[in-house]
């Protein structure tokens, strides 16, 4: 299994989520799947079947969590600012509108676009990776092909 790099706020957040699911979530299915049962007879019952349907997912994404943070590093300490590697936030400039726009590179588990974390696998990140300041890097898209100078990386 390939290792996983997280920031560290993004572990604490994947970690948190699982203790969620452990604790507070668990109790709560199970009091769902105990009451639904005591509706009576659970071989027609769509309020049971709902609830272990919901149990079996919580159950899903624990595991799913587990095997994730099992396998992750966290992205700490010094990392080279001359190329552009996961962990790295990169400021841009759309060469088509002049914006300029800065994103941070981070492992899927953790990309949010409202909050400009790019996964290094969606097109986007992995056309930066390894890029350099003052580099043209062209990225095809759906709708069409972004052009962006790379202005600064930092972390």
């Amino acid at each position: 299994m390939a290792t996983i790099y997280l920031t560290r706020e993004g572990y604490e957040k994947l970690h948190e989520e699982l203790q969620n699911l452990k604790t507070t979530k668990r109790r709560q299915l199970a009091k769902a799947v105990g009451e639904a049962r005591a509706h009576g007879d659970i071989s027609e019952n769509a309020e049971y079947d709902a609830a272990k349907d919901a149990q079996g997912l919580n159950e899903k994404r624990i595991a799913e969590l587990d095997e994730k943070l099992s396998r992750a590093q966290i992205l700490d300490g010094e990392i080279s600012n001359s190329e552009v590697l996961i962990g790295a936030i990169v400021k841009l400039k759309d060469l088509d509108t002049a914006e300029e726009i800065s994103y941070l590179l981070v492992a899927e588990e953790e990309a949010d676009y409202e909050q400009n974390k790019v996964s290094i696998s969606s097109p986007v990140g992995s056309q930066l990776l390894n890029h350099k300041v003052n580099d043209i890097v062209e990225i095809s898209i759906p709708a069409g092909t972004l052009r962006y100078q790379i202005l600064e990386i930092s972390r």
